[in-house]
């Protein structure tokens, strides 16, 4: 952990899983395959005739490649393959019944659960499987330390347009967020913008590694983001209103719920999921799986 300021972490394994979770998508786009991660076990042991596949949330993507890699390499013969897109993404493949978790960084609507019902006669099964804060990132030669929820809707809604106005510089605001079918982007316009419609200026991008990359090279920018992904930017505590203090985005602050984007990460399941399913959700819950959440950079559920 750094000790320079309160805005960064470490940042060695997440940046590694970021770069690595971002070029193995961008292959698996160009080849329009999925990511698949196949256990190569001492003794050739055979693949699993029933493969388990993760799809969703691009946040939590890094997360699921790691969680596949670990747990196939103490059981061979296990096949998990993993993609991201987005969570709107991996709620429609659930309700299509073509993958078989999804991952979510954003609860599942009451209507997208009711279409799962509908198509397999049964409810949907929610396991919260790690804990992130929402982060808001910023250039790192950005002097500022922190920013209201209402500066925050402000600059997001276009009513804020310079950084003159929250404290900073006399410098236009450049603001990076991300696409309709991201399950962060849905989070941040409930619990920050309050339903109201995203700026027509703000630069949406496929995936949170996009937006850091480009906050980390635009003095001026703004964007916001999974914890882990933070690796080249700024931090900035959040305040949920003029009156209260601002908090760092960090473990303690997200488990008490102090941080006021503190959320929960999720997999889906359709009910009754496959033995190989149910194993590898109860080891992702487990001591071993949790361990997995704090390498990658995200907060464990104890």
């Amino acid at each position: 952990m750094t000790t320079q300021t309160p805005f960064h972490h470490d940042t060695t394994r997440p940046a590694r899983w970021a770069r690595r979770g971002l070029t193995t998508l961008l292959m698996a786009a160009t080849l329009a395959l999925p990511l698949a991660l196949t256990a190569c076990g001492g003794g050739g042991g055979a693949r699993s005739s029933r493969p388990v596949t993760m799809k969703g949330s691009d946040t939590m993507v890094i997360l699921g490649q790691r969680w596949a890699e670990v747990y196939m390499q103490t059981h061979p013969g296990m096949t998990v393959q993993v993609t991201g897109g987005g969570s709107g993404t991996g709620i429609a493949a659930l309700i299509n019944g073509t993958t078989t978790i999804c991952q979510a960084s954003r609860s599942m609507k009451d209507s997208e659960k009711e279409q799962i019902q509908a198509k397999s006669g049964a409810p949907v099964e929610e396991h919260a499987v790690a804990m992130d804060g929402i982060t808001v990132y910023v250039h790192e030669g950005n002097a500022l330390t922190s920013l209201t929820k209402a500066q925050l809707k402000g600059i997001y809604t276009g009513q804020i347009t310079n950084w003159k106005d929250v404290g900073g510089p006399d410098a236009p605001i450049v603001v990076y967020g991300r696409e309709n079918s991201s399950g962060t982007y849905v989070f941040f316009k409930e619990h920050v913008l309050e339903g109201v419609d995203f700026a027509p200026g703000v630069q949406t991008l496929p995936g949170t590694s996009a937006v850091a990359d480009a906050v980390g090279k635009d003095p001026n920018g703004i964007g916001y983001g999974g914890y882990a992904y933070g690796g080249s930017v700024k931090h900035l505590d959040v305040a949920a209103d003029a009156g209260s203090p601002a908090v760092a985005p960090n473990e303690a602050n997200v488990r008490d719920g102090s941080y006021p984007l503190a959320r929960s990460l999720f997999w889906y399941t359709r009910a009754n999921p496959s033995a190989e399913t149910k194993a590898l959700i109860d080891w992702v819950l487990s001591d071993a799986g949790q361990a997995v959440v704090k390498d990658v950079g995200y907060f464990p559920l104890r």
